[in-house]
């Protein structure tokens, strides 16, 4: 998440046609994997030589790929890590700025696409998890504040160097990070700029389980698989349920949580929830 600021809607109309071709073309890096295993959807940051770190073609196709994961209705559970052994993802790439953001448009254009590839992830209506090992840095922390969970390894490490940089960080990402951790350790975070292990990260909340590296893998893939068998309207209304609460309580849903709650008991998934456990064996539930 970027601290520039910069309104999209100053940039002429040729121009925005433009980026949005541009920003097609760049959403077919192989610089971002996915994957389907069953009912879980993986994306994979492919980019180890530089840690991970985020390129304007990268945050594109991360966007890209959620919209069609968003599309699937077999996928009921998203997993987002790194490729390689050293880093979720260490932030942006510098090696890139001088292509990606020398100038004011180029600026703007970079904002957009990582504010859309943002959005698309923290909006996501199905479960996702951040699978962490090594360095989960910068954009990297912002992109797993994004998901629903994280689960790292003993050895990974977090922080938000914005401090050290003298740039100023969007109240987009800050107010994420505050609904995670609270006010006091994001201010933490942030006047420290320093790397934070992964008992302090536990501590905060900014993490939810901790396992070992060989482990990291094995455990998030049946964590997964566990959410992808449970009930996908109930998992839905509640995802919805928590964003309406987390906002301020005059901008609160009241209306459309009830609908989505409604919606659970209404479903045939209720009725399977219900016989299931009468005839004491696992539910199938359809979604419907």
């Amino acid at each position: 998440m970027s601290g520039e600021r910069f309104n999209v809607g100053d940039l002429p109309l040729a121009r925005l046609k433009e980026s949005e071709t541009d920003m097609n073309e760049m959403a077919k890096t192989d610089k971002v994997l996915s994957r389907k295993e069953g009912g879980v959807g993986y994306v994979v940051f492919n980019n180890p030589e530089r840690h991970n770190a985020m390129s304007l073609d990268m945050w594109a196709a991360t966007g890209r790929i959620m919209d069609e994961f968003k599309n699937d209705d077999a996928l009921r559970c998203v997993v987002l890590t790194g490729a390689g052994t050293k880093a979720f993802v260490s932030g942006a790439d510098i090696s890139k700025f001088g292509a990606e953001r020398s100038t004011e448009e180029a600026v703007a254009h970079y904002n957009k696409t990582v504010e859309e590839a943002s959005l698309a992830l923290h909006a996501y209506p199905k479960p996702t998890i951040a699978m962490i090992r090594g360095y989960c840095i910068g954009g990297g922390l912002g992109i797993a504040m994004c998901c629903d969970l994280r689960i790292a390894t003993e050895q990974s490490t977090f922080a938000v160097p914005a401090a050290k940089l003298g740039l100023g960080y969007g109240h987009v990402g800050v107010k994420r990070l505050l609904d995670v951790v609270g006010p006091s350790f994001t201010k933490e975070i942030f006047y420290t700029a320093r790397q934070f292990n992964a008992d302090e990260a536990k501590t905060m909340g900014l993490i939810n389980r901790v396992v070992p590296d060989a482990e990291l893998e094995g455990y998030v893939k049946k964590y997964a698989e566990t959410i992808a068998g449970n009930a996908p309207l109930t998992i839905k209304a509640l995802k919805h349920v928590v964003g309406e609460l987390v906002k301020d309580e005059s901008k609160r849903d009241v209306k459309g949580m009830e609908a989505v709650v409604g919606a659970c008991f209404k479903s045939r998934d209720y009725t399977e929830g219900r016989t299931a456990f009468m005839e004491k064996r696992k539910p199938v539930f359809t979604g419907t």
